[in-house]
């Protein structure tokens, strides 16, 4: 019998001989709640409306075989071999070109750090400027894969509620003036601004402005994740942070993983000077380069000229799935049920009765063999309680409605359920006054789109 120590979920039964062992980084860390859920919903009968996966079968075999074997026959050396850990220039070209189709023109190949992943991004910006106790700025809710690296790094994160115009910046104001009272500087605001992850939802251009002005008028770093920013379905395309900012005090996060593949692990962060050398230099120390393969993979790629063209069909799929989802919640979530309508991107956040629990809900709808991400993973303070973040993106558009009509019946029961233990007919998931005109919006945790006239997709709207 090996005399291997146990690994895995084995190891859980020998906690006790390595728990004094750990650092207390470790010991505050928490684990992902997409990742947790990896492993269930890999299970061919589940329906996953969990994951954050782009669809790749939407993404041609014959390119892929293609690609692969240009790299092989061109630059199977370089592939396989140690790069510099800022990145291949030929990828960084290829990011500058991926940039400026957002409007970023102003950025140049050696502005770019390459990194494995924008998970990396978040990583490394939390390496370079956080200490234990220091104060991390984001929004309510936020991204869930963010949450477990702020709590590596021993952050005291302070969330700020966001409506449909995404983050309340006069909120974020009146934290910054109370945070700078008791004598606290936060290290950096990080925000999704277009299509939010989870919320769905897109920071206004005025507030894009005024989020700008205050970090230059406050000294203060934004951390601007966009990694679906090129995913618009309908609407106009809005300057991002960094154009606006011109890269003095906004870090900027792309990532190829949701445009072209999220295998091949490749992301960027473009961020004023003093801050690019300490993030290069954390990276040098994290994993010394990213994979040479994959950087020449995405390289090789673009020079094809094929991204624009692909791009496309990933937009007409999502759009149209996104569009069943939306057809979906308004048949089978019920009266009781709030919801964004995205213009983009993969996500759209439903809010329950806040006497429904997501995270109860989630074990009972796994026993239907559908899941989703319950809204408490994008919180740090516990709240989220009665939302959900669901993911068109992945799955086909029958597995949509047929996920949702089983997330619904299971909703029904509860409400069902509630009534009877109440003797009431339930309650409505509960909604923001509409913002008066001029104004900064109600607070919310959860803030659905306006809705249009005549369209239940925007249910979510009352």
């Amino acid at each position: 019998m090996s005399s291997r120590p146990p690994t895995g979920s084995r190891s859980a039964r020998d906690l006790e001989r390595y728990a004094a062992l750990f650092s207390a980084r470790a010991t505050s860390t928490r684990s992902s709640a997409m990742r947790d859920l990896m492993a269930l919903t890999a299970q061919p009968q589940v329906i996953s409306l969990a994951g954050g996966l782009p669809d790749m079968s939407v993404f041609p075999a014959e390119v892929l075989a293609k690609v692969t074997s240009q790299v092989a026959a061109e630059a199977s050396a370089r592939a396989l071999q140690y790069g510099p850990t800022e990145g291949l220039d030929d990828v960084r070209e290829a990011i500058a070109h991926v940039m400026a189709a957002e409007g970023m023109t102003n950025v140049e190949a050696d502005d770019i750090l390459v990194t494995t992943g924008g998970q990396q991004v978040i990583d490394l910006v939390c390496r370079t400027l956080v200490d234990p106790g220091d104060v991390i700025i984001a929004e309510a809710p936020t991204y869930p894969g963010a949450v477990p690296c702020f709590g590596s790094f021993e952050a005291d994160v302070v969330q700020i509620a966001m409506d449909a115009d995404g983050m309340r910046v006069d909120e974020l104001e009146e934290t910054l003036d109370r945070l700078e009272r008791e004598g606290r500087r936060p290290k950096f605001i990080y925000t999704i601004p277009t299509f939010h992850n989870p919320g769905g939802v897109t920071m206004s251009l005025p507030r894009r402005k005024r989020l700008v002005e205050v970090a230059r008028e406050r000294e203060l770093l934004v951390l601007e994740d966009n990694p679906y920013g090129l995913l618009r379905y309908e609407g106009d395309p809005l300057p991002t942070l960094y154009s606006l900012d011109g890269g003095a005090f906004v870090i900027y996060l792309g990532t190829f993983s949701k445009i072209l593949s999220a295998g091949i692990r490749v992301g960027w962060a473009v961020a004023p000077g003093p801050v690019y050398q300490k993030l290069n230099i954390g990276k040098q120390a994290a994993d010394l380069c990213s994979s040479s393969l994959s950087q020449l993979f995405v390289a090789t790629y673009f020079r094809s000229g094929l991204w624009a063209e692909q791009l496309t069909r990933f937009k007409e799929v999502y759009r149209r799935r996104r569009d069943v989802m939306l057809d979906a919640l308004a048949e089978f979530f019920g009266p009781e049920a709030a919801w964004t309508r995205p213009e983009g991107g993969l996500f759209l956040w439903a809010t329950l009765p806040d006497y429904i629990d997501t995270t109860d809900l989630l074990a009972r709808a796994l026993e239907d063999d559908v899941a989703f991400v319950p809204g408490r993973a994008a919180y740090l303070d516990g709240r989220g309680g009665s939302s959900m973040r669901l993911n068109f993106s992945g799955v086909t558009e029958d597995d949509i409605r047929e996920g949702v009509r089983r997330i619904g019946k299971v909703v029904r029961e509860q409400v069902e359920l509630y009534g009877t233990l109440t003797g009431s007919a339930g309650g409505a998931a509960q909604a923001p006054p509409a913002p008066a005109a001029g104004s900064e919006g109600a607070l919310a945790d959860v803030v659905p789109l306006p809705r249009r006239a005549g369209d239940d997709r925007a249910r979510g709207s009352r």
